[in-house]
């Protein structure tokens, strides 16, 4: 059996996405180190990924950032929050919401890749990794609401 490790990803130059005035800008390369993104994916297809889940993500919380503007805070960095490492967890777990949400979209473009029965079998590999990242991403967004990770409907 033989293990292929790709080679190290060179340094890419990708200029940070400024998500609004109340947003944190999102940096390419972190989204890339933190998601486990190589340099397969090329900067312009990741970046339109970012924009994206950006987005979404923005559109998700647009009811809760108007609620935190209108109590006087004019980013995310002020609201009221603890803080780990030296920054706002809102903020750690806004940058968590849009970079699950890009590696989602781009597995799921992954899978029509390749329509052989190998293409087949690596598509179903993926999408246990692609749900993860889905209910990480509605989490990262409960978290930053303060709703309930979960719903339950007795039927």
């Amino acid at each position: 059996m033989s293990l292929i490790i790709p080679a190290p990803t060179p340094a890419i130059d990708e200029p940070a996405i400024v998500s609004g005035p109340f947003w944190p800008d999102v940096d390419p390369a972190k989204v890339r180190d933190t998601q486990r993104i190589d340099g397969t994916v090329p900067a312009p297809r990741l970046k339109t990924a970012i924009i994206e889940a950006i987005a979404a993500t923005n559109g998700e919380l647009k009811a809760w950032r108007e609620k935190q503007q209108a109590a006087g805070c004019s980013t995310l960095a002020d609201v009221a929050a603890e803080e780990i490492d030296g920054t706002s967890i809102l903020i750690h777990r806004y940058q968590r919401a849009v970079g699950c949400h890009t590696k989602a979209l781009l597995l799921e473009r992954l899978r029509d890749f390749d329509s052989t029965a190998k293409g087949d079998k690596k598509a179903d590999a993926l999408t246990d990794p692609i749900d993860d990242l889905w209910r990480d991403y509605r989490h990262a967004i409960a978290d930053i609401t303060g709703a309930a990770r979960s719903t339950v409907e007795l039927i």
